[in-house]
């Protein structure tokens, strides 16, 4: 499966990251891939400089490093989520 490359996708990223407890922030930073994780403190950090194609690609990335609790999702969401297992990245 392939996801489409806009906002809208990003926004659903986001979403999901917050339902599973994950914070998303958006800071400049020295790091050169999209993002980075902060682990005890569920924190996202995605480099604000990075192209629409490096957030979304970071965040699926992350996404699929995760185990989440799949009761904190509402049945879009853990549909969303399945299919991110199964997508392969660009």
């Amino acid at each position: 499966m392939s996801l489409p490359l806009t906002n809208h996708t990003l926004e659903k990223l986001e979403q999901l990251l917050l339902a599973i407890g994950f914070k998303v922030r958006y800071e400049k930073g020295n790091f050169k891939t999209g993002s980075c994780l902060l682990e005890h403190n569920k924190i996202v950090v995605v480099n604000k400089f990075s192209n629409l194609e490096g957030k979304i690609a970071a965040l699926i990335t992350l996404i699929k490093q995760t185990n989440p609790d799949e009761n904190l999702l509402d049945e879009k969401q853990r549909q969303f989520f399945h299919s991110l297992q199964q997508t392969e990245l660009f």
